[in-house]
């Protein structure tokens, strides 16, 4: 308890006192809080194709469920219900997982966070506009790196990304992957492509594919399925894959018709098995990381993500194993950013976001509880309504997929859900206390009320 009391100063985050000895929901509040969670999957304004959820007290499972398909009806196919074992395309929840595999490097002593990038991919890497400052791992995960996504963050096999980074680079283009305002180190702008860079540097340091260091790394020590890379599944895995619904076309003219069908988006495997991009047999370890999908392409289960959780709260133990040493958690989750009052060090408040990022540590959001009034409609980072949910964590959107893994170190209460599409447009249906959609709020404040406070069973009980 005390590396997390530590963490506690070192994120900055406010907390209640820790909880009483916690116990899995009572079956009546238990049926309860599925019947909401099932409404709100059902609910016509905003259908849900599928859902999956888990709520964690104490730092005990206190609620896990599962609601709808992970494969709609089509062409003569049964509908495939989501189970504990689904695995999702867990958007940028996947870069909180590359996270601890960067991080179990720096642990190891084959990364440093505050070394210049260039020592490890062999070539001096600059932002050209402020050729004066190294760029380091802290940045890549902090956001403040002054890399952009606008020249693209994912290339195929025989692209090398020094050709994008460099200028004269048969990719660099304009310039495009590069702030002219901003210089590295100071200035937050979340950004996808820090992580296609972050694995490239992995690969140099640990001389292996990203998608099979992370095995070896996180994942089979946990006794994971999860992967990065799909074409190495076996068939049976294959199947376990949800796929991402909207009820829109998925190129296009990209129209939302809530009273048309549900239109695949990802993840299609009941039509099509995955399979290697071309040219993958000759890809050059450690010149290329975006090719796996650090950023967004984890396919991974909401009680996978629960079994994370637990492994942090547990100060990196998992199944009498310590994947990750205490301190390195504690630098994982200290806070690096935090947005100014006038908003002049960070791209928090975007048109993209409303506003929705106010703290980041390494990797990972700080939900600070914010919620303050803007144009049009409210604006921050709250998770529950009326507060009083602070913690760490990530958000995942794509596809039609939306997500949340958010948990608080010190009291080691935490929520995860995973949808499988909307739909609906969701930006039409603004939440009422945050940044988020109304279906969100409503999925996160139904897990908070109904089981994160649900009454603790006392120790003396």
């Amino acid at each position: 308890m005390k590396v997390l009391r530590t963490m506690l100063v070192l994120s900055a985050l406010a907390v209640p006192a820790a909880p009483a000895i916690c116990a899995p929901l009572p079956a009546a509040r238990a049926d309860a809080l599925t019947r909401q969670l099932q409404a709100i999957v059902d609910d016509p304004a905003m259908p849900l194709p599928g859902l999956a959820v888990v709520a964690v007290r104490g730092g005990e499972v206190v609620y896990s469920h599962q609601f709808g398909s992970r494969r709609l009806a089509a062409n003569g196919r049964p509908a495939l219900p989501v189970d504990a074992g689904t695995l999702f395309r867990i958007a940028s929840i996947s870069k909180f997982v590359t996270t601890l595999g960067a991080m179990k490097m720096v642990e190891q002593g084959r990364l440093e966070l505050d070394r210049d990038l260039g020592d490890y991919l062999g070539y001096r890497l600059r932002n050209p506009h402020f050729p004066d400052q190294a760029i380091t791992l802290r940045m890549l995960l902090a956001h403040t790196s002054s890399l952009r996504d606008e020249g693209g963050f994912k290339w195929a096999p025989e692209v090398d990304l020094r050709e994008v980074l460099l200028p004269g680079g048969r990719h660099y283009g304009k310039g495009a992957a590069w702030a002219r305002d901003h210089a590295p180190g100071g200035w937050f702008e979340y950004v996808n492509f820090n992580y296609g860079l972050l694995a490239t540097v992995m690969e140099r340091a640990g001389g292996q594919r990203f998608d099979r260091l992370m095995r070896g790394l996180i994942l089979d020590p946990m006794g994971l399925k999860a992967g990065f890379y799909l074409a190495d599944f076996a068939p049976a895995r294959i199947n376990d894959v949800a796929t991402l619904y909207r009820k829109r076309e998925k190129d296009g003219d990209e129209a939302w018709d809530p009273a048309g069908p549900w239109i695949a988006q990802a993840d299609d495997f009941g039509v099509e098995a995955p399979s290697a991009p071309p040219g993958l047999e000759r890809y050059v370890v450690g010149s290329n990381g975006t090719l796996f999908g650090p950023q967004g392409s984890l396919r991974i289960s909401a009680n996978e993500l629960g079994d994370i959780m637990l492994m942090l709260m547990n100060e990196g133990r998992h199944g009498g194993r310590q994947i990750l040493q205490p301190r390195t958690i504690v630098t994982m989750l200290s806070r690096q950013w935090t947005a100014s009052p006038d908003g002049k060090n960070g791209n928090g408040d975007s048109d993209n976001f409303r506003g929705l990022y106010h703290a980041w540590g390494l990797g990972n959001q700080h939900f600070v509880d914010a919620s303050s009034p803007g144009p049009g409609r409210p604006r921050g980072d709250r998770l529950v309504e009326g507060g009083g949910f602070t913690g760490v964590g990530h958000l995942g959107w794509s596809w039609g997929l939306n997500a949340l893994f958010a948990f608080d170190p010190v009291t080691k209460n935490g929520m995860i859900y995973v949808a499988t599409g909307v739909g609906a447009d969701p930006d039409l249906q603004p939440g009422r206390f945050s940044s988020e959609s109304r279906f969100q709020e409503r999925i996160t404040d139904a897990l908070y009320r109904g089981a994160i406070r649900a009454p603790a069973v006392s120790a003396t009980d």
